[in-house]
């Protein structure tokens, strides 16, 4: 599974919270940078299992929920305004991880699922609608490139958990376990740097760059925090700089974000809380 997010580049707890927390702090004497959607979904009960990701259609204004659970719709679709639109549930067994690529043409909805049965631990790229497009790992699968055993050293990864990719062509990986960030090029796989400082308290689970480019949102389950990261300008990858940070309530466990490119809010899937919110950034 780590190999096939790698190649894409891209791509529990308790009862159901339906309480919106508005839990910031300003970090280090910082303003706060992002204020709490309490409108957003409208209804919330519409999550009635697990969430463990988000994804943005930042083009159509689309926000795609993945949950699970037995006998509940394992993709939810909303609007950004926080309407319920539809949801569907084909062959999708136990989704991990959600991403939506539009292209000029057409748009399509990247899954990993980590279920174990005819469809699990599998990349599936669906239309917006639901259909089965493909699964990684057929011969339409194209291995780019390949990088990573498991381990502590350059390159070695613990549990890559999250993936994305900036304009100018770096791969950051969030190499959970090990509570740093890995940095590579898109095209050849060399690694670039790390970043581990701003991780002794928790490894980082989901990566996503806000929309101008100039911040990584980090999502830090067992902490319950959202991390404000500066993105290093082209050249030296540095270490990490932490500017800001969202400090939710506890046993929230944000699992993994996506970042609107357009409005720049932020969605932060909670496996704790059962819940998806949204995050509107103040300037």
């Amino acid at each position: 599974m780590a190999g096939a997010l790698l190649a894409l580049l891209a791509l529990l707890w308790g009862s159901q919270v339906l309480i919106a927390f508005d839990y910031f702090s300003p970090w280090k004497g910082q303003q706060q940078m992002y204020k709490l959607d309490i409108g957003w979904p409208k209804i919330p009960e519409y999550f009635t299992g697990q969430t463990f990701c988000v994804a943005v259609d930042s083009l159509h204004g689309l926000v795609y929920v993945g949950q699970r659970g037995d006998n509940v719709p394992k993709v939810l679709v909303f609007s950004e305004e926080g309407y319920f639109l539809y949801s569907w549930n084909n062959t999708v067994e136990m989704p991990h991880g959600i991403f939506v690529l539009n292209t000029a043409t057409d748009s399509s909805v990247w899954i990993t699922d980590v279920g174990t049965g005819k469809y699990g631990h599998t990349v599936k790229q669906y239309s917006p609608s639901g259909k089965l497009m493909q699964i990684l790992g057929t011969p339409d699968y194209k291995e780019i490139w390949l990088t990573g055993t498991n381990g502590t050293g350059i390159g070695q990864f613990k549990i890559p958990h999250s993936v994305t990719v900036d304009p100018f062509g770096r791969v950051w990986v969030a190499d959970r376990d090990n509570k740093r960030i890995q940095v590579f090029d898109k095209v050849t796989g060399e690694w670039l740097g790390s970043w581990s400082s701003c991780f002794s308290e928790d490894g980082p689970y989901s990566v996503r760059f806000t929309g101008n480019y100039k911040y990584l949102i980090v999502a830090q389950l067992n902490i319950n925090r959202l991390a404000v990261l500066a993105a290093p300008p082209v050249g030296s990858i540095g270490d990490c700089v932490m500017v800001n940070a969202v400090q939710l309530a506890d046993e929230t466990k944000p699992h993994l974000v996506d970042v609107d490119m357009k409005s720049g809010a932020v969605y932060v899937a909670e496996i704790g809380a059962q819940q998806v919110q949204k995050y509107i950034p103040l300037s």
